[in-house]
C-alpha cells in the first residue's frame, strides 16, 4: 500500500530532472528508462516495462525524455538510447544499455528483461 502511494505498480513519465530526483529519493529501487520519442527501440522497451511495473510493485518504474534532461544524461554518462538506469537507495548501481544485455535483438522477451533487472538486484526475482 505504501509503495502504491509512492507511484509503484505503474510505469509513468517523469516531467523534469527535478521531479526525477524527488521520485528517486522516495523509493529504494528505481528503474528509469531514458528514451527519445523518435527511437523505435524505446517503444519496445516501454511495452516490457509496462508489464514489469505491474508485476514488481517493490520497484518504481519511470521514464525520462533524454532530450529534456541533458544534465542527468551527462551526469549519468548516458550515450545510447534506450538506456535503463538501475538505482538502489538513490544511487545508480547498474545500466542496461541498448539491447546488448537482452540478446541484441528487438524480439527479446519480457522475461529476459526481468532476469536482467533481477541480476542487478533492483527487483525481487527468483
Amino acid at each position: 500500500k505504501e509503495w502504491l502511494s509512492k507511484g509503484h505498480g505503474e510505469y509513468r513519465e517523469v516531467p523534469s530532472e527535478r521531479d526525477f530526483f524527488q521520485e528517486v529519493k522516495e523509493s529504494r529501487n528505481v528503474v528509469c528508462h531514458f528514451y527519445r520519442d523518435t527511437t523505435f527501440r524505446c517503444q519496445i522497451m516501454d511495452k516490457h516495462l509496462t508489464v514489469l511495473a505491474k508485476k514488481h510493485v517493490e520497484t518504481k518504474f519511470l521514464k525520462l525524455n533524454a532530450e529534456k534532461s541533458p544534465f542527468l544524461c551527462e551526469r549519468l554518462r548516458i550515450k545510447v538510447i534506450p538506456t535503463l538506469a538501475l538505482l538502489k537507495d538513490g544511487k545508480t548501481q547498474d545500466y542496461v544499455v541498448g539491447f546488448t544485455d537482452l540478446g541484441n535483438t528487438d524480439d527479446f522477451t519480457t522475461e529476459t528483461l526481468e532476469w536482467r533487472l533481477g541480476c542487478a538486484d533492483v527487483i525481487n526475482y527468483r
